[in-house]
C-alpha cells in the first residue's frame, strides 16, 4: 500500500473514532463554554482542557521519539499576522455560538441526522475556501502583509522560547510541554463533577490521542522523499471545503488525509446514532432560525480561514505544537465566543 493510501485510510479511522467519540460523548467545546459560562457546568469545557493536555503529552512525544517534527506543521511559522489570527479566532469563536456549534460538531450532529448541519458544513466549506483560495483571498493577503510580523525565534513555540534561555533541546522540548499540561489536568481534575463522569473523562483522553494520532498518520506513515504528505493533523476548516470540491471535482484529485477524517466523522457518528437507535431527522423550525445558521457557518468559515483553524484546528491541534501564533488563535475564538453568549453582542439562546 502507497503512503497516500495509508495516510488516506488512517485519516478514515481517525475521524471515525473522532465521529463515535464526538455523538456518544457530546464532546464539543461550544457546549463546554455555554455550560460553563451561562449554567455553571463545567464538565465539558474540561473534557476539552483534558483533550488540549493528552495532546500536548503524546505530540511531543512523538517528536521526542523521532516520529514527527512539529515545526513542519502549518502552525509554526516565525512570520504570521497577529491582526489577522486574533480577527479570525474571534469571528469564529462568535460564528460557532450563532450556528450552536463548529465544523467538527456539525458533521457529528449530520451523522446524527441533523439536517441543519448539513448547511452549517456547507457554508464552513464555502466561506472557508473563498476566503483562502478564492474571493476573498487577495483581501486576505493584503491585511496579511501590513500586519506581519516575524517571531524572532528558530522555532516560534514555547520550546523554541524555551531553547533560547539556553535549555538543550530535550529539555527546551519537555518543559514547557509539561508545564502547559499539567496546569491543565490540574484544572480538570480539581472539579469533583469532572472526575466522576466517565462521559467527559472518555471523550477528552480520546480526543486527545487522536490529535497526535494525526501528526503520526501524516507525519510517519506518509513520510516518503518522492510523495511527500503535508504534516496534519484534527482541523475543519479547509478540510470542509476540500470536501465538498473532490465530491464535485474527483477526476484526476488524490483524496487527501482531511476529507477522509470528514468521511470518517460522518460515518463514525451515524453508525453511533444507528447502534443507539437514536437517529433522527431534525430540521430548521424557522426562517429566522435558518438565517442565523447561515451566518454563523459563513462567519465560522471566513474567521476559521483567516486564523489558519477553528476551535479544533488551533484549540487542539495548534495547542498540541504549542505554537505562540496559536496562543492568539485560541485567545481570539475564546473572545468570539464571550461576546456571543455574555458580552455586548449577546445572542438570544437557540
Amino acid at each position: 500500500m502507497s503512503n497516500m493510501m495509508m495516510v488516506a485510510w488512517g485519516g478514515f479511522v481517525i475521524g471515525l473514532l473522532f465521529g463515535i467519540v464526538g455523538q456518544r460523548t457530546g464532546f464539543c467545546l461550544t457546549s463546554g463554554l455555554r455550560k460553563a459560562w451561562t449554567e455553571g457546568d463545567g464538565r465539558m469545557l474540561r473534557a476539552f482542557a483534558l483533550a488540549m493536555a493528552v495532546a500536548i503529552i503524546a505530540s511531543h512525544g512523538l517528536e521526542a521519539f523521532g516520529y514527527v517534527n512539529l515545526q513542519d506543521s502549518i502552525y509554526i511559522h516565525r512570520s504570521f499576522s497577529w491582526l489577522l489570527f486574533l480577527l479570525g479566532g474571534t469571528l469564529f469563536g462568535y460564528g460557532m455560538i450563532m450556528a450552536n456549534g463548529c465544523g467538527s460538531r456539525a458533521l457529528v450532529l449530520l451523522g446524527s441526522g441533523n439536517l441543519r448541519s448539513l448547511v452549517v458544513v456547507l457554508c464552513i466549506g464555502i466561506a472557508g475556501h473563498m476566503t483562502l483560495t478564492g474571493v476573498l483571498a487577495p483581501l486576505r493577503l493584503w491585511a496579511a502583509e501590513l500586519s506581519s510580523v516575524t517571531i524572532p525565534l528558530p522555532r516560534a513555540s514555547l520550546t523554541g522560547l524555551a531553547a533560547s534561555w539556553g535549555l538543550g533541546s530535550t529539555l527546551a522540548l519537555w518543559i514547557p510541554a509539561l508545564l502547559v499540561a499539567s496546569g491543565l489536568l490540574a484544572y480538570c481534575f480539581s472539579h469533583g463533577g469532572f472526575r466522576s463522569s466517565p462521559r467527559h473523562l472518555i471523550g477528552g483522553l480520546v480526543v486527545g490521542v487522536l490529535v497526535a494520532g494525526g501528526w503520526y498518520v501524516t507525519g510517519y506513515l506518509g513520510d516518503d522523499d518522492f510523495d511527500p504528505v503535508s504534516l496534519n493533523s484534527l482541523t475543519f476548516i479547509a478540510p470542509l471545503g476540500d470536501t465538498i470540491q473532490y465530491l464535485m471535482l474527483s477526476t484526476g484529485l488524490s483524496v487527501r488525509f482531511g476529507v477522509t477524517v470528514v468521511a470518517g466523522v460522518v460515518v463514525g457518528s451515524l453508525a453511533a446514532t444507528l447502534a443507539s437507535r437514536s437517529f433522527q431527522l431534525q430540521g430548521f423550525s424557522s426562517p429566522v432560525r435558518m438565517a442565523r445558521y447561515i451566518a454563523g457557518g459563513l462567519i465560522m468559515g471566513i474567521g476559521g480561514a483567516l486564523a489558519l483553524g477553528c476551535s479544533i484546528g488551533q484549540g487542539l491541534s495548534g495547542m498540541s505544537t504549542l505554537a505562540l501564533p496559536t496562543f492568539i488563535a485560541v485567545a481570539g475564538i475564546l473572545l468570539g465566543a464571550w461576546l456571543g453568549l455574555r458580552g455586548p453582542l449577546r445572542l438570544p439562546p437557540l
